[in-house]
């Protein structure tokens, strides 16, 4: 009965809601969104740097999520390398101070916090020539006016960024009173207007007051309360920001330390100052604010603007556009075609003439319909991590955040299952389901940031060693079998492996290697085709009549290892050999192949490891390939142990794993953001809502890719050997030329 139900509620469920109109439902969302998401920029403004000062809130202890954008971590030669030649003022009291000494730990994590706690504090690094100084200023008055006039003289060499703010000792001073609060008016009235002038050519950030935590003040601090703060932060606001007529102040307000401080200030030591974290994020907030914009990291961080089109990306959205042109004057010459040749009523008799037509689709029409579809998917690709659309955050790792997703997968795993049609071993539904629940777990380990939770990190790394396994096997058992090593064969393979990646890397703008995991099943599939299609070829049924061919394919085979072992530990040689064009242009990143060295030789052998043992990441690695491939023959055995394991399988994960490769490439653009490093959100201020939406979009997505791509290799990569050459030949020149203008582009940018 139990199984009644389900058939009948899985029939009802597919009659109502079928993947086509899942996608329909998809595009809509997608519609929806983009335009509420344009509405807002348009109503809040579309600066990111003011998000940046004025908004966010904490993820975890440490992690800083600015509103719809990411903030990124500078090293220290990154900053040193933004900073080389500038000067950075800092003036105000003690709090500035503190301030000063979390950014100047920033460019020399040694420095010390000592000196004269009411003077001036100078720093300098002569490598870089980068000057930072503390200029003690603890009240807006005449002392800080003169100090900031003299930078307002042309003779006078210009701080290139001026970070200023005081109030405190105001109020302490003073005991809290009504008239140091109008004299602080007055002051700072008096000193807009030379702020003003000096943000026309330096950057001028004006620090509100944290609030405080007043049960931990001292009793000559008793008298600044929150209540105050907030009067002098007001006045601040108020002042600057009508310094300038009918126009936007230049001053900027950095009023996001407010926020830092109100989640942080119960950990202060006094009351009055701020833990050492809180300093940290306000100073990594001040490195972003003005350094995004010289260095533009590419990781989705805050104040950048949307890279230019490149000459490619150019090219590319004009192909797609005719291509949508095309299809939809195709369609309406179809359509018109098709009216005419509705039945007709016969007058005599009353019935209806049905005329003979072709309803074929022709190959040009499913031509144009795939490049119109993939046309509208790029386009929100782009829209999603490109085009500041849509907003982003960082991702922040829980042990919940990957461990529950991890339970419902399982449990709907388990729940939708069907009897297979055969009972060998690895037989198709089975690696579809291995490689479906491989990919879901990956994708929650990407999505959740569970890369820096080591015993999580080594089993996907069994996971991706796995996935090369079945990848080398399915190849191997197909030649071994078969013997087909013809040409259609093996560009049909490249072509479904690699014609998403290359469409990314023409529209996102990106390298080869950055989508590492396609470069490697592809050379892998390239180096068992060449190992069985070259002289001896020994297939099965070569070898089932002499048992001498086994032994030559062990030699093979042996050959085969010892040419990966010699790649493996001289690296001289792999490097000297992916570094010679047009090579290089594939697997580079950042301008050397380190990066394919690691990844090929980390799964050089397809197995892995439980290394619970190992300390550290760089350990792990170094035994993650060479131990014996004891995991993945162990699932193998006991995934089909004989019985009822063995003559089910799971539905659910199999329908993922016939997506798998499309869904592993797609994540990285609109599922996850800024190039995987953050989190896409589509609807901010609901997290879990926001992933409802946003994966239902994604797998829709990855799936029409994975239907694209299957009509696309029917039509490009013909059966007929004269019509594949011909092909060959035409995406031979596309490359050749897609090089050129690669190489163009590069020199440009240099």
């Amino acid at each position: 009965m139990a199984a009644l139900a389900y058939n009948l509620g899985k029939r009802e469920i597919n009659h109502y809601f079928s993947v086509r109109s899942a996608k329909v439902l998809a595009l809509v969302a997608v519609l929806l969104l983009a335009a509420c998401h344009l509405a807002s920029r348009r109503y809040r403004g579309n600066d990111s740097c003011e998000y940046l000062l004025s908004s966010g809130r904490f993820l975890g202890e440490k992690v800083w999520q600015p509103h719809s954008c990411m903030m990124h971590k500078y090293k220290i030669s990154e900053a040193k390398n933004c900073l080389v030649d500038k000067h950075i003022a800092f003036i105000g009291d003690s709090r500035i101070r503190q301030l000063f000494y979390s950014f100047v730990k920033i460019i020399n994590p040694q420095f010390k916090e000592e000196g004269n706690k009411h003077g001036n504090i100078p720093f300098e690094d002569k490598i870089s020539s980068v000057k930072v100084d503390f200029l003690w200023h603890p009240e807006v008055n005449g002392s800080m006016k003169q100090c900031i006039k003299v930078w307002t003289e042309d003779s006078v060499a210009k701080p290139h960024v001026i970070i200023a703010g005081a109030a405190t000792w105001s109020i302490k001073i003073h005991n809290g009173s009504n008239e140091a609060l109008s004299q602080y008016k007055m002051n700072i009235t008096s000193i807009a207007p030379l702020l003003e002038k000096l943000a026309k050519t330096s950057d001028v950030y004006w620090v509100l007051q944290d609030p405080v935590y007043e049960d931990l003040l001292s009793e000559n601090r008793k008298m600044i309360t929150n209540e105050k703060i907030d009067a002098y932060n007001e006045a601040a606001v108020s002042i600057l920001n009508s310094s300038t007529r009918n126009s936007k102040s230049n001053v900027k307000m950095f009023s996001v330390s407010k926020l830092i401080a109100q989640e942080t200030i119960t950990e202060s030591l006094d009351g009055l100052h701020l833990p050492e974290s809180s300093r940290e994020t306000s100073a990594m907030i001040l490195m972003n604010v003005y350094c995004n914009k010289i260095l533009k990291p590419v990781d989705g961080s805050c104040c950048q603007p949307r890279p230019p089109l490149t000459l490619i990306q150019k090219l590319a959205a004009c192909f797609f556009t005719l291509s949508i042109i095309g299809y939809l004057i195709f369609y309406i010459i179809h359509r018109n075609t098709h009216r005419k040749n509705k039945p007709c009523t016969d007058l005599e008799s009353g019935e209806e003439k049905k005329n003979i037509i072709n309803t074929s689709v022709s190959p040009l029409e499913i031509l144009l319909q795939s490049f119109c579809k993939l046309g509208l998917i790029m386009a929100y690709f782009y829209m999603c991590d490109r085009a500041n659309l849509f907003m982003k955050e960082n991702k922040f790792y829980t042990h919940s955040t990957f461990f529950i997703p991890i339970i419902y997968i399982l449990v709907l795993g388990v729940f939708y299952n069907e009897n297979t049609k055969e009972t060998k071993v690895l037989n198709r539904e089975q690696t579809d389901e291995w490689k479906g629940w491989m990919q879901l777990v990956i994708l929650i380990y990407h999505i959740s940031g569970a890369s820096t939770f080591l015993p999580v990190y080594m089993h996907i790394r069994v996971l991706v060693a796995a996935y090369l396994f079945q990848t080398g096997y399915g190849h191997f058992s197909y030649f071994w079998i078969k013997g087909d090593f013809g040409i259609h064969r093996v560009c049909q393979v490249l072509f479904r492996l690699n014609f998403l990646v290359v469409v990314l890397c023409i529209v996102m703008d990106r390298p080869y290697q950055f989508y590492y995991f396609v470069p490697l099943v592809t050379v892998w599939f390239m180096v068992i085709y060449v190992t069985l299609a070259l002289w001896p070829q020994i297939i099965q049924k070569k070898a089932n009549g002499n048992c001498f061919w086994h032994f030559g394919l062990l030699l093979k085979l042996a050959f085969l290892l010892l040419c990966i072992c010699f790649l493996a530990y001289s690296q001289g040689a792999f490097e000297k050999i992916f570094s010679l064009w047009p090579l290089s242009k594939c697997f580079e990143l950042k301008g050397n192949v380190y990066e394919w060295w690691f990844r090929w030789r980390l799964d050089r052998y397809t197995y892995s490891i439980w290394a619970s043992s190992c300390k550290n990441k760089a350990e792990c690695n170094e035994l993650h390939p060479s131990v014996s491939v004891v995991q993945i023959l162990a699932f193998i055995l006991i995934r089909n142990i004989p019985g009822y394991a063995r003559s089910v399988y799971s539905s659910f994960f199999a329908w993922f794993g016939k997506i798998s490769l499309e869904l592993f490439i797609c994540q990285y653009h609109i599922w996850l953001a800024a190039d995987t490093r953050g989190i896409l959100v589509l609807i901010p201020g609901n997290p879990m809502l926001n992933i409802i939406v946003s994966t239902f979009i994604f797998v829709c997505v990855a799936h029409e890719i994975s239907q694209i791509t299957n009509d696309l290799a029917q039509i490009i990569i013909p059966k007929d050997n004269s019509s594949l050459l011909k092909r060959l030949a035409c995406i031979a020149a596309f490359f050749c030329g897609l090089l050129i203008l690669s190489s163009i582009q590069d020199k440009s940018r240099h």
